[in-house]
């Protein structure tokens, strides 16, 4: 399967703002591959570098904020470093913390409506796009509401909405349920889970919620001081609740469960998930 997102020997640095100084890198030679379809989830300690890897991935960084950028990003085939972020966006839809960020229309319909007539599409084009997107995220019925009178999970499924509009080949998101609550969390997730097994999108989740990831993703990768200190499945990853925890992250509670069993009844438990929990205990008779 091919590459949706191809990243070798990445490493960035910041501008300095004091003459003088030299900045430390955020990211330290990166080399990662995403294939098509896949759900990555990045995990990471603040500071980790999980939001400027996001930046790199659309193209933000380095053309918006300058600074050192050393090796190559490419997102769909295109080099982060010679295309426009304006061309990359058609490929790469991100998704911030704070959906307030991205929200500034005065209706849902114009909020989702406002990329595709940026690239100056047919208006029955622009419509197929609007009324399509808002089913994906299940917002259809707020379609004429101000995107500022919804809740924190409907804002961010307008903005996901939005994006999805510019019908993108892979989504990044960073710290999407950040400022959710528990209902806000469950109706992305469940978006998301939509996007993954009905339409086969890449996405790029960065989440410190270990319980979103374990949900979603594929794959995850673990950022300390801008490097890659983990890769590998989330079984694999899980199993390591002694080394997240060093690096200042939360295991599922599921998974914690698990490592509880491991210590004390010296078996294999291996288990994330309710699912993978009922088959492992009972298998253990």
């Amino acid at each position: 399967m091919t590459a949706a997102l191809v990243i070798e020997n990445l490493t960035y640095t910041y501008p300095s703002f004091e003459e003088g100084s030299v900045a430390a890198p955020v990211l330290r030679e990166i080399n990662l591959r995403v294939r098509r379809g896949e759900v990555l989830g990045v995990m990471g300690a603040t500071g980790a570098g999980k939001s400027t890897l996001c930046l790199a991935l659309a193209g933000i960084v380095p053309h918006s904020t300058g600074g050192v950028f050393g090796g190559e990003v490419r997102v769909a085939g295109l080099n982060t470093k010679t295309e426009r972020v304006a061309d990359l966006a058609q490929k790469v839809g991100l998704v911030f913390q704070d959906p307030e960020t991205q929200l500034f229309n005065m209706t849902v319909e114009d909020e989702v409506a406002f990329g595709p007539e940026s690239l100056g599409l047919p208006r029955e084009e622009i419509e197929r796009r609007i009324t399509w997107a808002l089913s994906v995220v299940r917002m259809t019925d707020y379609r004429s509401h101000s995107p500022f009178h919804l809740s924190g999970g409907q804002k961010q499924r307008v903005a996901l909405a939005a994006l999805l509009a510019m019908r993108p080949e892979i989504l990044v998101l960073d710290e999407p349920t950040a400022w959710l609550d528990p209902l806000g969390k469950r109706e992305i997730v469940a978006t998301l889970l939509e996007l993954k097994q009905t339409y086969g999108l890449t996405i790029v989740i960065v989440e410190q919620d270990a319980e979103v990831l374990a949900a979603l993703v594929d794959r995850i990768v673990v950022l300390a001081d801008g490097q890659m200190a983990y890769d590998g499945s989330p079984h694999a990853i899980f199993a390591r609740p002694e080394q997240l925890r060093a690096l200042g992250l939360d295991l599922p509670q599921l998974a914690t469960l698990a490592a509880l069993f491991r210590e004390r009844q010296s078996r294999a438990y291996d288990f994330y998930t309710l699912d993978q929990a009922r088959l492992a205990l009972a298998s253990a008779g």
